[in-house]
């Protein structure tokens, strides 16, 4: 072989090297993408209690459960969301085999309009349905903002009146006190779109003749409503400047106002701050600034018949009330309008107290069905943001501390006598005692201990030579153990103290039943 060759060889060699090293694996970081995240044991289940009483709130009120898609055609998803200059209109789009576009459904309600529209033959009118489950929304994830979240609605389609609004209301007052709120402790603000139309009309940005208008008059005024609902976070001065020229926040990011003058902006003003001492004089300030327009007039005269409904249906204003403030920022409603607002108050990450605020909203919607049938089908109904709720009573303490309870754990101590724990838990959970055998693969007491430290066990379950012996098991109250092991010194003290006791064997379902009992005692005490 030649110089020049053996170098070729070489080379080729190396490269091949090169070329293996180059196709060696990566291993994916393990991290949820920015905006979402994972649910654990006790999350889980207080949102699968929490949504428990609120649904069979719900059915009492005579509502249906109904399940549909995630994913539904864009066209009939619409382009509603507040952020309507991102890409997509704020969901998660992209494209079938057949070159539709599909996306993830950014609401519970887009979808009741589709359902509404292609079942409407086989549907009783009025269709009263409740649903459950995750929304995703393409928008800039915050704290305590994510782009998948869970919703819990209940609408009711084909009902004109005012009284299928007020219902709503009251059945989302007993909805939130099921769920663990404290009458006083949350508010629900009831408004009405017709009456920002009238104030739309007074201004100049609504032409009763043609109210659609043209696009840059549509876009000026969804920007109006974007600005009025950030009222409880920006303040008036922050509002004033996104219904001017814009307004730029802490990160520097400025967002584009509405444009309008300061006349038209104070007039605006006017009608977020027209709330009064009762919901007569703050439905007569509005009569005053909708002036002519009929639609105001209209939407004023609703806001009387539901504070009346709700009123006779023993919903008193310390439960719900007429605020001019309140818009909501998608862009289907067409009458009235309402949110509830939690009004205790918590402390923020720095340790500040501030109000928790709305965990939930809704409205009239009388047109979305119409997008698919042409006729007219009226509609209303409201959200639960069930994570914020969550959140919420997590930071007042309220959630139930049972379901962070795990489950009693049985040790196993002889691998040649495995079938003598398996029994145990079978005895337990014959008993409706959640219990598990450890698994581990084996370990010592202490590590099998730490282990039943780690699930939040409230006993273990020790059956060793000695008490197989004897016919009885030890038993570990471990909550007990850990509120006393702060004053043990010795071991001896250990030995007597009560979190630990034998029992027969042949009555472990009773002696777990009353450690149960006491430490459910010793729970309520703490509340």
């Amino acid at each position: 072989m030649t110089i020049a060759r053996r170098g070729r060889a070489q080379t080729g060699r190396m490269m091949a090297a090169d070329s293996k090293k180059k196709k060696k694996p990566t291993r994916p970081k393990a991290e949820a993408p920015r905006g979402f995240r994972d649910s654990f044991a006790e999350e889980c289940l207080a949102r699968q209690a929490m949504l428990r009483k609120i649904t069979e709130t719900y059915r009492l009120y005579g509502f249906d459960p109904l399940e549909t898609s995630a994913i539904e055609f864009v066209d009939a998803l619409g382009k509603f969301l507040p952020d309507v200059d991102r890409p997509m209109g704020g969901i998660f789009g992209f494209q079938d085999e057949d070159e539709k576009w599909m996306a993830l459904r950014y609401d519970l309600t887009a979808p009741l309009a589709r359902v509404a529209a292609q079942y409407r033959q086989e549907l009783p009118s009025p269709y009263r349905r409740y649903a459950v489950g995750p929304v995703w929304r393409n928008e800039k994830p915050g704290p305590g903002r994510y782009r998948e979240f869970y919703q819990c609605d209940a609408d009711t389609v084909g009902a004109p009146g005012a009284a299928a609004d007020a219902e709503i209301c009251g059945m989302l007052a007993d909805a939130l006190e099921a769920a663990g709120v404290q009458r006083g402790d949350y508010q629900i603000r009831i408004n009405n779109r017709k009456v920002l139309n009238g104030v739309m009309e007074a201004i100049g940005l609504l032409n009763p003749e043609d109210p659609d208008g043209d696009a840059t008059m549509v876009e000026q005024r969804m920007t109006v409503l974007r600005s009025i609902d950030k009222l409880d976070k920006f303040g008036p001065d922050g509002v004033r400047l996104l219904l001017g020229p814009g307004r730029k926040d802490e990160s520097g990011d400025f967002t584009d106002g509405a444009g309008l003058s300061e006349e038209q902006i104070e007039l605006i003003i006017g009608f977020v701050e027209a709330e009064r001492d009762n919901g007569a004089a703050t439905c007569a300030r509005l009569k005053e600034l909708v002036g002519a327009s009929e639609a105001g007039r209209k939407g004023v005269e609703e806001l009387e018949e539901i504070a009346a409904l709700l009123e006779a249906g023993g919903v008193a204003a310390d439960r719900a009330k007429i605020d001019p403030s309140v818009v909501r920022g998608l862009g289907y409603y067409t009458g009235p309008v309402f949110e509830a607002e939690l009004t205790f108050e918590i402390l923020d990450e720095k340790g500040r107290p501030r109000r928790f605020g709305s965990v939930a909203g809704g409205g009239r919607y009388d047109d979305l069905v119409k997008r698919f049938t042409g006729q007219a089908a009226p509609a209303t109904g409201v959200s639960i943001g069930v994570d914020r709720l969550l959140a919420a009573l997590a930071a007042k303490g309220a959630q139930d501390t049972d379901l962070a309870r795990g489950p009693v754990v049985v040790l196993s101590l002889d691998k040649s006598a495995m079938t003598r724990p398996m029994a145990m838990v079978a005895e337990l959970r014959a008993a409706g005692i959640r219990a598990e055998m450890y698994q581990g693969g084996g370990g010592n007491m202490g590590k099998q201990l730490k282990y039943a430290d780690k699930r939040r066990a409230p006993a273990a379950i020790i059956e060793g030579s000695d008490e197989r012996e004897a016919g009885v098991v030890q038993i570990k109250d471990l909550a007990l153990g850990a509120q006393l092991a702060a004053t043990i010194e010795s071991n001896e003290e250990w030995k007597a103290q009560p979190a630990q006791f034998s029992a027969p064997r042949d009555q472990l379902v009773e002696a777990v039943h009353e450690l149960l009992a006491r430490a459910a005692a010793r729970d309520a005490e703490l509340k």
